[in-house]
């Protein structure tokens, strides 16, 4: 596959991106390529569009399997796998905040509660401690669970809810 010059463009910063966000660089390219790409493409068409070596594609490929964003296709009279990335952008950040959510998330409310049900019975760990602690908790739970109903809703009703941003202020009495 050939790159133009804003292909190329979005894939280096889509990668750039990605390892700032705590993913390897070349899977980051790796899903901005096939995002962008009219039709599935063989491990060894990235390798070559990329310039990164073929284990590396197939290592990037299972972990963006493993995400939910790639997926692999057969195409007809071709032996070779192919893969496609999703298309629709709503998809896309689902399946990227579900997963960091799982992943982040999930596991830190785990060691939260566990840390707190410990303070609970622990005379030498400083109530202020304790305190901030339980607050962290709190929050990453009300978090969570806001995020568990806004996922529940309608995209149409998601899409007006975030377009009236602040505005949503004003519905609850906070605004002004």
């Amino acid at each position: 596959m050939e790159l133009t010059p804003v292909m190329e463009r979005y894939v280096v910063h889509w990668g750039e991106m990605g390892a700032r966000w705590g993913v390897n660089r070349s899977v980051a390219q790796i899903h901005a390529l096939l995002y962008l790409s009219p039709q599935p493409l063989a491990a060894e068409e990235i390798a070559d569009t990329l310039s990164i070596a073929r284990s590396n594609v197939s290592n990037s490929l299972k972990e963006l399997q493993s995400w939910g964003l790639v997926q692999l296709v057969h195409v007809m009279g071709d032996r070779r796998d192919r893969f496609e990335a999703r298309k629709e952008i709503w998809d896309i950040v689902t399946f990227i905040v579900e997963e960091r959510k799982r992943r982040e998330i999930d596991p830190t409310l785990t060691v939260l509660r566990q840390c707190v049900a410990e303070a609970e019975e622990d005379r030498r760990t400083d109530p202020e401690v304790k305190q901030r602690i339980q607050q962290m908790l709190d929050f990453l739970e009300l978090t969570a669970n806001w995020y568990t109903e806004l996922k529940q809703l309608p995209k149409p009703t998601l899409v007006r809810l975030m377009k009236l941003g602040a505005k949503v202020a004003k519905f609850v009495g906070g605004g002004s």
